[in-house]
């Protein structure tokens, strides 16, 4: 998975600095600067060379950052977190065959669906649409979902066995100040999201029927059962002090209850163990899941033995999803640039979180921010530096990244994309 990882983050950052490069290098008044922006780029590729046998060694330095994290607690930078997730759905509802796991709660795969939701492109949207799920449970259930700048809502109406499923998805933008402001303004922000896709249904928030809510929540947690956990740290931008150590679903139990929201959280889950059950719903031999956005993270299903920091946790199945955490994993064999070593200098958590600052959305774009400002401290290849180039994270954490997808993509003659978010949105006129 590491290959996968590293080969991606540098293709990109050098690809998109190469383009930006190239549509501007007209402007390069001599032949000698522009060597100079030429030996920029060759210096970044140098530097994020990963050879076989490097990755090879990040491997097995992750391997045993695994088995110490399954040790001990603290005793490694991965925190393989317990999940008490210690069954995964299997079955396609498409070809009529069926087989849940007994015991596992509907709001358990609510983290199935938003993963399934995401992949089609609908998670975007505020979709109604049906398809087939196999429990016998009726009524109506909802998910939450925080994991990165955007946060999402579910309502799924369930007919019992064999029948279709209603499910009306919203999303929304989480704004800057609600990241780094206080948990009260956050959870009320959630919880008025979900009273308005209440209010929009047929459901009566004052039904004395309790409504259950499923939780994705996508940050470091120290599960203490399968619906609750303490928030250990933030990550991915999130700094609101005043939340960590405390317990998740009961703040936002706190918060439903103050907006007479008649619902009880009965579940709370990492999008990882969401994006591994809908593996493992469509191939009963998918055993570990991957997640590259915002941020980055892996969990995967381990035998209970192997669990030596929990000796004597018993599971019907013998197994249980481990949350590792591999945002914060780092080795000296990974291929750290200077723009990394500045970028995690100016974050607000330095030297934390390292592999998610090498490869995720929320940093990607401003890695390349860093290499276009280099570039032009070089040479006069973009003309006069607009201000907002020369300040970290200026234009936004996650802002950049897709403006760098895009330019990549670009494969018109005159490289027009290019061109135009260069002008746009760098305010550099090639």
């Amino acid at each position: 998975m590491a290959k996968v990882v590293l080969g991606v983050a540098v293709g990109v950052a050098v690809a998109a600095c190469a383009v930006a490069a190239l549509v501007v290098g007209r402007r390069v008044r001599t032949r000698r600067k522009w060597k100079r922006v030429v030996g920029v780029l060759k210096e970044l590729e140098e530097s994020c060379e990963t050879t076989v046998g490097r990755l090879r060694q990040v491997v097995d330095a992750m391997a045993v950052e695994m088995h110490a994290g399954l040790a001990s607690e603290g005793g490694s930078k991965l925190k393989m977190l317990l999940t008490f997730v210690d069954n995964l759905p299997s079955g396609f509802p498409i070809l009529g065959q069926y087989s849940m796991i007994v015991g596992v709660p509907p709001v358990c795969y609510f983290g199935m669906v938003f993963e399934f939701l995401s992949c089609c492109n609908l998670a975007a949207l505020s979709v109604s649409c049906s398809c087939i799920l196999p429990w016998s449970e009726k009524g109506t259930f909802y998910g939450l979902d925080l994991g990165g700048t955007n946060f999402r809502v579910l309502r799924v109406e369930l007919g019992g066995q064999r029948s279709s499923f209603d499910r009306d998805v919203a999303q929304q933008a989480i704004p800057p100040r609600l990241m780094t402001g206080r948990s009260e303004d956050l959870f009320d922000f959630i919880a008025s999201s979900l009273q308005h896709l209440v209010e929009k249904g047929n459901d009566s928030e004052q039904s004395p029927i309790i409504k259950e809510l499923g939780f994705t929540f996508s940050f470091p947690v120290k599960q203490t059962s399968v619906s609750s956990g303490i928030l250990i740290k933030w990550t991915k931008g999130f700094a609101i002090t005043d939340m960590v150590g405390k317990e998740v679903a009961g703040v936002l139990q706190q918060t439903l209850a103050r907006k007479g929201l008649n619902m009880q959280v009965a579940v709370l889950v990492n999008n990882t163990v969401g994006t591994l059950a809908l593996g493992h719903y469509h191939d009963a031999d998918t055993v570990a899941a991957v997640i590259i956005g915002t941020g980055t993270n892996a969990c995967y299903w381990e035998r209970t033995d192997a669990i030596i920091k929990c000796q004597g946790l018993l599971t019907t199945s013998g197994g249980m999803v481990v949350n590792m955490e591999w945002g914060n994993f780092w080795s000296s064999h990974m291929p750290r640039t200077s723009y990394d070593i500045e970028l995690d200098a100016e974050s607000p958590n330095p030297n934390d979180q390292g592999f998610e600052k090498m490869i995720s959305g929320m940093y990607l774009g401003d890695i390349v921010r860093r290499v276009i400002l280099r570039m032009s401290q070089e040479s006069d290849v973009f003309g006069p530096v607009f201000s907002s180039l020369s300040v970290p994270f200026a234009l936004g954490y996650a802002s950049m990244t897709p403006l760098m997808a895009a330019m990549h993509e670009d494969d018109s003659p005159e490289l027009t994309k290019v061109a135009r978010i260069l002008k746009d949105d760098l305010k550099i006129f090639p």
